[in-house]
C-alpha cells in the first residue's frame, strides 16, 4: 500500500528546556487561532481537502449516513421540571437541529413552544445550553451558545407570554442557573470579560458567582462569592430546595469540592463554609428545617449520605445511609423521601430510604440500564424520573412517592428492530489482575469474531455506564460489535476506581483499554486486524497513548477532541483545571510522568500504525483545536505505516455541546465508515 502524499507541514526551531531536558515542539506555530492566523488557516483548508477525498471514496458513507439519519429521527426527551403548576421540559423532534423548550399548564395540558432555537440561527449552530425555571413557574432564565463555545449568555423569558426580556448576562462559562424562591432574581457564576481577542484560547481565571435582579442591568448584579486567593477555582450555585440558603460548590476541576452556604434571609448574604478543603466530594440533596441532607465522598470511597445541621456554631458530619458495597451516583429528596441511584457493577439500581435513614424498598425497573435524573419536589408526592440502556431508549417515568408505584410519562418510537440487540457484560483482567467490566453490544446473529469498535474514556471520575445512543446502534445494525470498556480514572466502582488512574497513575487507564483490546481479540469477539478504537476529550487522550503504546492492536482509530499536547494542556482555555486529573506539568513530580505518555510527544516513527481519522473544531474553546493539529501533523510526519493518518475539523462547531443534528449526523457517518473500511465491516 503506497503511503498517502499529505500537506507539507512547515517544522520550526522550537525546543523547550524543562527540568534539564530537551524538549522540541516542531510544530508550535499551530497553536495560533485559525481566525487571525492565515497559515494555521491555509493548513486546516489543505488537511481538509485531503480528508474530504479521501473519505468521499468509502462506499459505506452513504450507507450509514441513511441508517444514522432514520435512527436519529424520533423525539428526544427529557424529564419535566414542575414549577408552579407548570412543567418545563426539552424535546428534540425528528431531526430538528437543537431541542426545543415546551412548556404545559398542568401535568395533561397540552405542550407549548417556549423558545425554539432553530430559529435562532440559520445553520442551527446556535444552542440552548442550561436554563431553569423559576419556582413559581412564571419565567425561565436559559443560556445562549453560538458555534459550540462554552461561552454562554443568559436572558430570560416570560413562561406564559414567551416575552424574552432584557435581562442579559454575559461572560457566562461553566455555571449552573439557581433562582431565588420568590423569583426576583438567579445565581450564576461567570467570568471577567475577556481582553480583545482572547475570549477563544486564554487561560481561564477568576470565576465567581454572581446574583441578577430581574428588570437590572448586569453592571447592577451582586457579588456573591469570589476566590481571588484562588483563581483557578470553579465555583457552581444551588438553592436549597426550602429557599433559605444558596449554596456555593468551589472546585479546582476534579470530582472534589468545598461547600459554602449563605444565608439568604439576611441582609448581608455573608458566605458561611462548612467544608473548606477540597478532598471530598460535598453535594446537598435536600433539606427540611435547619437539615441538610448530603451526598458524600467523606469517609466513604463508594459514597454515603450525611445530614449537616446549620443550627449548630460548628456543623458536623452525621451518618444517614451508610456506605455500600454498590456505589452510589446520585440522590434526591422528593415527596418526602430520599431516592438514591446505586451502581451495581456499572447498572442501576434506586433505592427510598426515609428522612431518618431507614430503608424504605426500591423503585421497579424495566430492566439493566441507567435510571435516575429525579425532577420534583421534596414535599410533592408526584416526580418523575428516566430510564435509558443500550437496547432501551430515553423513557420518562412518571413517578408516585406514597404508593411506590410508576407509569411510562412519554416514550420515543424509534426506527430500530431493540428486539435483536443483546447486551452482555464481560470482566477481564488488567495488567496488575484488577477485574475491570466491559459491556459488549451486538446483534442476535453475529456469533463469531466481527468488526468491532472499542470505546474509552477513564477519566475525571466519569463512568460509561449503559445508554441508548443511535450513533452506537448504526454500527451494531450493520453487524458490527459494540465495546464499552469500564477502565479505571471513571467512577464505575467510586473514588478509589477513580484514583486508581489519576496524576502518576494515569498509565493505568492506558493498561486497562489495551488489556480490554487484547481479552476482544484473545476471546474471538474482535476480528483479526478488525479492531477500531474511538474515544473524545479525554478519550481522544486515551486513543492516542494507547495507539503510541501498542499500535498492532488496532486496525483504525478515530481519536475526538482529544487532549493530545500535555505538557502545554494547561496554559490554555480551562486546561489548568485539568492539572487534578493529570497532574502539572510546571511540576517536576508530574512532568515525566506526563511526557511519557503525552501523544504529542510520543509518536512511535518506525512501528506500522492503524489507519487514524482524528476530529477536532475550529471553535473548540475547551480542548483547543491545537491539540489534534499538532498530534496530526506529528504522525503525518513520521515513518508511522501506510495506512491514512487524517484530520477532520469541522466549522462553527466546538467542543460537542450544542451541535446541529446535521453536524452530528455527517461527522459519525464519516467516522464509522472509515472505521468499517479498514476493520473489514461490509
Amino acid at each position: 500500500m503506497t503511503k498517502m502524499a499529505y500537506p507539507t507541514t512547515r517544522r520550526v526551531d522550537v525546543v523547550d528546556e524543562l527540568f534539564g531536558l530537551k524538549v522540541a515542539d516542531p510544530f508550535r506555530w499551530l497553536e495560533a487561532d485559525a481566525r487571525s492566523d492565515g497559515d494555521v488557516a491555509a493548513w486546516i483548508q489543505a488537511q481538509s481537502e485531503l480528508t474530504a477525498g479521501a473519505l468521499a471514496s468509502l462506499p459505506a458513507r452513504d450507507v450509514f449516513r441513511e441508517r444514522l439519519t432514520a435512527l436519529f429521527d424520533h423525539e428526544h426527551l427529557t424529564a419535566p421540571h414542575p414549577r408552579g403548576g407548570r412543567y418545563f421540559h426539552l424535546r428534540q423532534s425528528g431531526l430538528k437541529n437543537q431541542p426545543t423548550l415546551l412548556v404545559r399548564e398542568g401535568v395533561e395540558g397540552e405542550d407549548r413552544v417556549l423558545l425554539d432555537p432553530d430559529t435562532w440561527s440559520d445553520d442551527g449552530t446556535v444552542a440552548l445550553a442550561e436554563w431553569a425555571a423559576s419556582r413559581d413557574g412564571g419565567h425561565v432564565a436559559y443560556a445562549v451558545q453560538e458555534s459550540g463555545t462554552d461561552w454562554r449568555t443568559i436572558k430570560v423569558v416570560d413562561a406564559a407570554t414567551g416575552e424574552v426580556l432584557e435581562d442579559k448576562v454575559e461572560w457566562v462559562r461553566f455555571t449552573a442557573i439557581a433562582w431565588a424562591a420568590d423569583g426576583s432574581g438567579f445565581f450564576y457564576a461567570r467570568y471577567p470579560e475577556p481582553g480583545d481577542g482572547a475570549a477563544s484560547q486564554a487561560a481561564l481565571a477568576n470565576h465567581a458567582v454572581y446574583f441578577h435582579a430581574i428588570g437590572t442591568r448586569q453592571s447592577e448584579d451582586r457579588l456573591l462569592h469570589a476566590t481571588p486567593e484562588r483563581p483557578e477555582l470553579l465555583h457552581f450555585p444551588d438553592v436549597t430546595s426550602g429557599g433559605r440558603h444558596a449554596l456555593i460548590y468551589s472546585t479546582a476541576g476534579s470530582q472534589t469540592n468545598s461547600l459554602t452556604v449563605v444565608d439568604l434571609a439576611s441582609d448581608d448574604w455573608d458566605t458561611r463554609t462548612l467544608v473548606g478543603d477540597f478532598d471530598n466530594e460535598w453535594t446537598v440533596v435536600g433539606d427540611r428545617g435547619s437539615t441538610l441532607y448530603v451526598l458524600t465522598s467523606h469517609a466513604a470511597e463508594r459514597r454515603r449520605i450525611v445530614t449537616l445541621d446549620l443550627a449548630a456554631e460548628n456543623p458536623v458530619a452525621v451518618e444517614l445511609v451508610p456506605e455500600d458495597a454498590a456505589v452510589l451516583s446520585h440522590a434526591w429528596l422528593v415527596g418526602g423521601r430520599l431516592m438514591a441511584t446505586y451502581f451495581v457493577d456499572v447498572k442501576s439500581e434506586i433505592r427510598r430510604y426515609t428522612l431518618d435513614g431507614q430503608p424504605d424498598g426500591t423503585i421497579a425497573l424495566p430492566g439493566i440500564g441507567s435510571a435516575g435524573g429525579f425532577q420534583g419536589h421534596r414535599d410533592d408526592n408526584e416526580a418523575f424520573f428516566v430510564f435509558t440502556s443500550f437496547n432501551a431508549p430515553t423513557t420518562i417515568y412518571r413517578y408516585d412517592v406514597a404508593a411506590n408505584t410508576q407509569a411510562v410519562w412519554a416514550a420515543p418510537k424509534v426506527g430500530a428492530d431493540l428486539e435483536r440487540v443483546v447486551v452482555e457484560q464481560h470482566f477481564h483482567d488488567a495488567k496488575d489482575g484488577t477485574r475491570v467490566p466491559m459491556f459488549i453490544v451486538r446483534r442476535d446473529d453475529v456469533v463469531g469474531a466481527a468488526p468491532t469498535l472499542l470505546h474509552g474514556y477513564g477519566s475525571f471520575g466519569i463512568s460509561m455506564v449503559p445508554f441508548y445512543s443511535p450513533d452506537q446502534l448504526a454500527w451494531v445494525e450493520q453487524g458490527g460489535v459494540l465495546a464499552i470498556a469500564n477502565i479505571r480514572g471513571g467512577g464505575e466502582y467510586g473514588k478509589a476506581w477513580h484514583n486508581g488512574a489519576r496524576v502518576d497513575r494515569k498509565q493505568t487507564s492506558f493498561d486497562d483499554f489495551i488489556a480490554a483490546a487484547e481479552y476482544l481479540h484473545d476471546r474471538g469477539i474482535a476480528s483479526e486486524d478488525g479492531l477500531a478504537v474511538h474515544g473524545e476529550s479525554a478519550g481522544g487522550l486515551l486513543v492516542g497513548a494507547v495507539v503510541n503504546q501498542r499500535p498492532e492492536l488496532f486496525a483504525a482509530a478515530l481519536p475526538g477532541v482529544g487532549v493530545m499536547d500535555m505538557l502545554r494542556f494547561n496554559q490554555f482555555t480551562g486546561g489548568h483545571l485539568w492539572t487534578g486529573e493529570y497532574g502539572d506539568p510546571a511540576d517536576p513530580a508530574h512532568f515525566d510522568n506526563l511526557l511519557a505518555y503525552s501523544p504529542y510527544h510520543n509518536v512511535a516513527a518506525g512501528k506500522r500504525y492503524p489507519a487514524i481519522l482524528a476530529t477536532t473544531a475550529d471553535t473548540d474553546d475547551r480542548v483547543v483545536p491545537a491539540h489534534t493539529f499538532k498530534y496530526i501533523a506529528a504522525i503525518q510526519a513520521a515513518d508511522t505505516g501506510s495506512r491514512p493518518h487524517l484530520v477532520r475539523i469541522e466549522t462553527r462547531a466546538g467542543h460537542g455541546a450544542g451541535k446541529p443534528m446535521k453536524k452530528v449526523i455527517d461527522e459519525l457517518a464519516d467516522k464509522w465508515a472509515f472505521a468499517a473500511h479498514w476493520t473489514g465491516l461490509k
